[in-house]
């Protein structure tokens, strides 16, 4: 049973993100602050979610939240500053446009660059422990999800529809033949062989 608040009576938001595994396409965050009250029998970590569920708690999520906001760090800019740090700013960039200043964040992980003037608390599989984070973690991914359909459009020969820009067998393949675009994180391991190929 995932916990609604870590702190009853003070404002907390829970923090996700989303594609930090992938060779491809930005990274993805959200920040989500839940009214004290709330419950949803359906509502657990994103990755113990079908495709379908995690589409139909969305709007859940968003009608029923205090507030809630997703950030977004291109993959120019993973390159600049690698993919840790990117995480946590897209987790920034959610905070910072929520509509309610929180009190407190709830981090999903062991590590996060704090954010100005706001405490945090950092949970290892904080998506399966509270609410708030289980949250951002479906917002996270299903907007992530959104952008990755649309690139797919663009260059199908990757198999985004299905992979999403994760490391697949398809998705490795098709770098091999096709070569990169402009999407792909440009200091991640794209191939194997790089490591000896100095690709």
């Amino acid at each position: 049973m995932l916990l609604p608040y870590m702190e009853t009576g003070r404002i907390e938001a829970g923090c996700d993100e989303a594609g930090r595994g992938c060779l491809a396409g930005a990274v993805f965050a959200a920040a989500v602050i839940l009214p004290e009250d709330f419950k949803n029998q359906d509502l657990n970590d994103s990755k113990q979610l079908s495709e379908k569920k995690r589409y139909k708690l969305r709007p859940v999520i968003e009608r029923e939240a205090i507030a809630w906001a997703v950030g977004i760090v291109s993959p120019e800019e993973i390159d600049k500053i690698n993919i840790l740090k990117a995480s946590f700013l897209a987790m920034h960039r959610a905070i910072e446009q929520l509509k309610v200043q929180p009190e407190h964040l709830l981090i999903d992980g062991n590590r996060f660059t704090p954010y100005p003037d706001i405490p945090h608390t950092t949970v290892v599989k904080g998506d399966g422990k509270y609410l708030s984070i289980a949250a951002a973690s479906v917002l996270a991914k299903t907007y992530r999800d959104d952008y990755m359909n649309e690139l797919a459009l663009e260059y199908p020969a990757y198999h985004w529809l299905d992979n999403k820009g994760y490391p697949t067998k398809a998705h490795r393949e098709a770098i091999r033949e096709c070569g990169i675009t402009p999407y792909h994180r440009k200091t991640f391991t794209l191939l194997p062989e790089q490591l000896t190929l100095g690709f």
